[in-house]
């Protein structure tokens, strides 16, 4: 078999031969018999009492493998083996994307002339590599510092960096961006859930809260968020500009010069409402509300009308998806702005200020490190103006730990909450196509609609996630061997459907990767109506048996039970508090939003930046990420975030030219 083409960071298996999993050969063993009790191998004969299945399991000779197969076998602690296949797939139906379809020109690398990868540097060649790309650079031999000086430095490259850096840019300023992660463009994408995870998320995709209760997927690569984020383009809803502009006195999210910046940011990122053929996952929604009367609406996506791709989560494998890091960072890129990854804001850089502004603190730029090992320098990059835009959990952070002191910097944190409902829709449903790792991620919505008597706003978001094996099995409520590996034979034809709730709860993040936060009651009961909703739609549309991830296994066999057997189950279907609780069952939420940690304020009392986006307590510091939304958006966020963004980038150069 071919080996998967694609970046050596995104390979997975046994072919990098520096690859070690840390663990002691006694490690190893002990792991090895855990791994044996929890999934143990079985015998046949448990399988073919099963009446669910529709495969031939006496011929089959991939479930058999899988059956006989204990956890402690090979490529046990590897994902896939040398060819970037786990034996596993065949068995439970799954097909990993092979990048043959590629857009927009096969092996473009579009950033090329303006980035540098410090993992491909090394502390003779990283001066000269910065000198190539037009940036004034001085060695401080003395301290072991690179000292770099441009007009704008943007710290973090997604929906916040990359539309500040190329506003910044194109109005004649040099600007710099920092970003932590690697840059990767379509051909490097492998689609392997575990190498993709680990490269393109923050904390390789596993990053809980404090409490264990929240799982949060953060991007962490060149474009952040935006490029394994599941393509949806929501405007920001009505009600929360009136509410922005209105109750937190914020008049830019109701103004002209807001509602343009929606309309430039969808031109710009290819927004269409078209799509031609929707997956599994989504014909399930669709079918379920219509079943049930409920509307249900198509989602924009900054992707064509027939981009059919599941794996855009693990960055997206046929380019189509667009991206900062294929629209804004490349017209920054052509503007003469230099991307350097790799590369960690470590702490800003403060002077006193002089000015009138009241404020006694001047930013003057950042210190920061490589995360290559062939680079021991640091950098010190001096700018007139700093753009914070690493994101809702990590901009707090570093300004707490450079000395601002605002008590809004790090505390009102909203997440959006996610509890994932799941219906298992047998092969002979014919109506319903395809596997659940195929198609377009979210391509339909349904917004529950509150009672009539009420004046509220939707109370959640009916969606549907991607979902890629390891994902589906760590998030399984383990019962026995026997029961997990039957979930495995129905993960392929297993839709999930995500409430996401307008969150009105707070948390905090006030150190990295320290995330406090616990929904309130209002978001509990949100929360109970939007995953009840959620399983009659899954119910409505077909679903032989339907369930929620709670760790008892919470499900129902849905042929021949009345309407009242079914209330009963969903009455008892209850949001419950996370992993480390006290009670007897538990649930794990999970959040792929997050926002206003560093919100934007009519006062140092509100908020932690001003209607500019620039910091209450030093001058040039700006904010240009998800941070600075006043409270959550209730819809998936990156339409806003751009927005936003754009509104603020435009302020930082009427500042600049100020000067």
């Amino acid at each position: 078999m071919r080996k998967r083409e694609c970046h050596p960071l995104l390979k997975g298996g046994r072919g990098d031969n520096e690859y070690k999993h840390g663990f002691y050969d006694a490690e190893m063993k002990s792991l090895a018999s855990i791994y044996e009790i929890v999934l143990p191998p079985l015998s046949m004969n448990s399988l073919k009492i099963e009446k669910e299945y529709e495969v031939d399991h006496e011929n089959n000779k991939d479930v058999e493998s899988f059956w006989n197969t204990s956890g402690s076998c090979y490529p046990i602690p590897h994902e896939v083996d040398e060819n970037g296949v786990n034996p596993a797939w065949d068995a439970i139906g799954y097909v990993v994307s092979t990048n043959k379809k590629l857009t927009n020109g096969s092996n473009k690398r579009p950033l090329e002339r303006g980035v540098i990868e410090t993992m491909h540097e090394s502390d003779s060649t990283l001066q000269q590599s910065l000198v190539n790309k037009g940036l004034n650079v001085t060695l401080d031999s003395k301290n072991n510092i690179l000292k770099i000086k441009c007009d704008a430095l943007v710290i973090g490259s997604g929906s916040g960096g990359g539309v500040a850096a190329s506003v910044l840019s194109s109005a004649g300023f040099k600007v710099v961006v920092v970003e932590k992660g690697n840059y990767f463009v379509p051909q490097d994408y492998s689609s392997l859930e575990g190498p993709s995870m680990n490269q393109l998320y923050e904390n390789g995709g596993i990053f809980a809260s404090v409490d264990s209760r929240i799982l949060l997927l953060a991007g962490s690569t060149v474009g952040g968020g935006s490029a394994v984020n599941w393509s949806a383009c929501l405007k920001t809803p009505q009600n929360v500009m009136k509410e922005w502009s209105e109750e937190h006195k914020l008049p830019l999210f109701q103004s002209l010069e807001y509602l343009s910046a929606m309309e430039t940011v969808c031109e710009k990122i290819g927004v269409t409402e078209i799509c031609t053929h929707e997956g599994f996952q989504n014909q399930v929604l669709r079918k379920g509300c219509q079943n049930l009367g409920l509307k249900v609406d198509y989602v924009p996506r900054n992707s064509s009308g027939n981009h059919y791709c599941g794996s855009c989560g693990y960055g997206c494998p046929t380019g189509e998806k667009q991206g900062t890091q294929v629209t804004w960072l490349v017209d920054a890129v052509d503007n003469g702005a230099v991307i350097i990854t790799g590369c960690k804001a470590e702490r800003l850089l403060f002077g006193n200020n002089k000015s009138v502004s009241g404020k006694k603190k001047k930013c003057l730029g950042v210190m920061a490190k490589t995360l290559s090992s062939t680079v021991t320098k640091k950098l010190q990059i001096e700018a007139k103006v700093t753009v914070s835009a690493g994101g809702a959990l990590l901009t707090p952070p570093l300004m707490i730990s450079s000395g601002l002191r605002n008590k809004n910097i790090g505390k009102n944190l909203h997440l959006h909450p996610v509890l994932m409902t799941w219906g298992y829709f047998p092969d002979s449903n014919s109506d319903l196509k395809g596997k659940v790792f195929e198609g377009g991620i979210i391509t339909s919505v349904h917004k529950m609609q509150p009672p009539s008597y009420t004046k509220s706003e939707a109370k959640a978001i009916i969606e549907t996630p991607s979902l890629g094996p390891a994902s589906f099995a760590t998030l399984c409520p383990w019962e026995s061997g026997l029961d997990f590996k039957k979930r495995m034979l129905k993960y392929s034809r297993t839709s999930h459907l995500i409430t996401i709730i307008r969150d009105m709860a707070c948390g905090e993040v006030t150190r990295e990767g320290r995330i406090s936060y616990k929904l309130s009651k209002v978001d509990r009961e949100n929360m109970k109506a939007g995953v009840q909703q959620a399983l009659r739609i899954l119910i409505a549309a077909g679903a032989v048996e339907v369930g929620t991830h709670r760790s008892d296994g919470q499900r129902i066999k849905c042929n021949e039970i009345s309407e009242n057997e079914v209330e009963k189950f969903l009455e008892n279907v209850n949001p419950l508090e996370g992993a480390l609780s006290q009670g007897e069952n538990w649930n794990i939420y999970s959040s792929a939003h997050q926002m206003g940690s560093c919100r934007m304020g009519v006062d140092e009392k509100e908020g932690a930046v001003d209607e500019n986006g620039e910091s209450w307590e030093a001058q040039g510091l700006f904010v240009c990420d998800a941070s600075v939304l006043p409270s959550a958006v209730g819809v998936n966020p990156m339409i806003t975030i751009q927005s936003t963004a754009f509104c603020i980038s435009n302020r930082i150069v009427d500042h600049l030219r100020s000067l």
